[in-house]
C-alpha cells in the first residue's frame, strides 16, 4: 500500500480510502456478510481510511462498520458525516422530498453523540458537516464542531460540497483537513476555484465518486437497476445524456483495456495522478472491485495517456449533470 499526508496533519492514510455507503445504501440490495468480508479484506490490503454517514440507511452504515472497526480501532481512521435528515425517518437520497438539511448546531450536538453510539468507538477521526447550510451561517456549524473537537469526541475536521467562501470563513474558526467533493474525469468543477483554495489552505481534497459512480463498469446495465438504486435519478443515465455516456465509457474501457487495465482503474489512476494531496474513496461493497481498486494505485498515466483521456472526454461533452437539480441546490454553497 501506498500512504499519503493528510493535509496539514501528520496522519499517514492509504492512497485510496474505502467509500461505505454503498454498503447499506442507494446501490442496490445489501448484503451484511459480504460487506463484512470485504471490509476484512480492505484491512488486509492496507486501506486504513473508511468512509461513512449518518445518512447513509439512516445509520444503519455505521452500525454495519462497527462490526469490523471496533476490534480493530487502531487500524483504521474513519470518517463520518452528518447533516441530512429524512421527514418520516425513511432514508432516502439528497434530493428526495422527504429529505432535508441541518446544520445547525442544536442538531450537531445529537447527532455525534448518536454517530459514536451507532460506531462503538469514544472519538470519531475526520467529523464532515455533509453540506453546507444555506439556511445557518456556516461559521454557527463549524463553530459548533469546533466544540466537537474540544470534548474529545472529534479529532479533525472536514466539510463536503463547499464553496470556496465558506472554506475561507470557517478556517478561521477552526482549521479544516479535508474537503470531501465529487472529483472524477468526468466531474472536474473543483479545478476551477475550489482546489486552488484548499491547496493554498493546506487542505486535503477526498474525491467521492471518483469512478463517476459506476459509469465506466455499470453504463450498459442501466436497465436491471433495482427501485432503490438511486443512480436512476441522475441525469447521466437519462435520456439524451444514456447514449453519450455508453459511448463515452465505451471508448474509455477499450483504451484502458489496450494499457491492460479495466476503465475503472483507468479512471481511479487518473484521480490519483492530480496531486499526492488527493485521496479518492471509490466505493464498492465486493472484494473483487476492492481489489481491482487498489491495482490502480500502481498505475502510472504518461502524459500521452492523459491526452488520449482528454481526446475521448472531448469528443463527448453532453455528459449531464452530475445529480438532480434539488441536489445540486446544496452544493458550492
Amino acid at each position: 500500500m501506498k500512504f499519503r499526508k493528510l493535509g496539514n496533519t501528520e496522519e499517514q492514510l492509504s492512497a485510496i480510502g474505502l467509500g461505505c455507503m454503498g454498503m447499506s445504501f442507494a446501490y442496490g440490495p445489501a448484503d451484511e456478510q459480504e460487506s463484512i468480508n470485504t471490509l476484512h479484506r480492505a484491512l488486509d490490503l492496507g486501506v486504513n481510511f473508511w468512509d461513512t454517514a449518518d445518512m447513509y440507511a439512516n445509520g444503519e452504515n455505521e452500525k454495519l462498520i462497527s462490526k469490523v472497526l471496533v476490534p480493530n480501532r487502531d487500524k483504521i481512521f474513519i470518517a463520518t458525516k452528518f447533516g441530512f435528515r429524512f421527514k418520516d425517518g425513511k432514508a432516502s437520497h439528497s434530493g428526495a422530498p422527504g429529505t432535508y438539511f441541518d446544520g445547525s448546531p442544536e442538531w450537531i450536538k445529537q447527532a455525534v453523540d448518536l454517530s459514536l453510539q451507532r460506531l462503538k468507538i469514544d472519538e470519531i477521526d475526520l467529523y464532515y458537516a455533509h453540506r453546507v447550510d444555506p439556511n445557518i451561517p456556516v461559521e454557527e456549524t463549524v463553530g459548533a464542531m469546533a466544540d466537537l473537537v474540544k470534548a474529545g469526541k472529534v479529532r479533525y475536521l472536514g466539510l463536503s460540497e463547499a464553496s470556496p467562501e465558506s472554506i475561507r470563513k470557517v478556517n478561521k474558526i477552526h482549521p479544516i483537513t479535508a474537503l470531501q467533493s465529487e472529483y472524477s474525469i468526468l466531474t472536474k468543477d473543483v479545478e476551477k476555484e475550489i482546489l486552488p483554495t484548499i491547496r493554498e489552505l493546506g487542505i486535503a481534497l477526498v474525491p467521492y465518486s471518483p469512478l463517476a459512480r459506476g459509469l465506466f463498469s455499470n453504463i450498459n446495465e442501466v436497465q436491471n437497476f433495482g427501485e432503490e438504486d438511486f443512480r436512476k435519478s441522475l441525469p447521466r443515465y437519462q435520456a439524451e445524456y444514456l447514449e453519450n455516456n455508453k459511448n463515452l465509457a465505451k471508448e474509455i474501457n477499450d483504451f484502458a483495456a489496450s494499457k491492460g487495465v479495466k476503465g475503472t482503474q483507468l479512471a481511479l489512476a487518473w484521480v490519483l495522478n492530480q496531486g499526492e494531496d488527493i485521496i479518492p474513496i471509490p466505493g464498492t461493497k465486493r472484494i473483487k472491485y476492492l481489489e481491482e481498486n487498489v491495482e490502480a494505485i500502481n498505475l502510472d498515466l504518461s502524459s500521452s495517456d492523459l491526452e488520449t483521456i482528454n481526446a475521448i472526454l472531448k469528443k463527448y461533452p453532453n455528459i449531464g449533470e452530475r445529480y438532480s437539480e434539488g441536489s445540486m441546490k446544496l452544493v458550492n454553497n
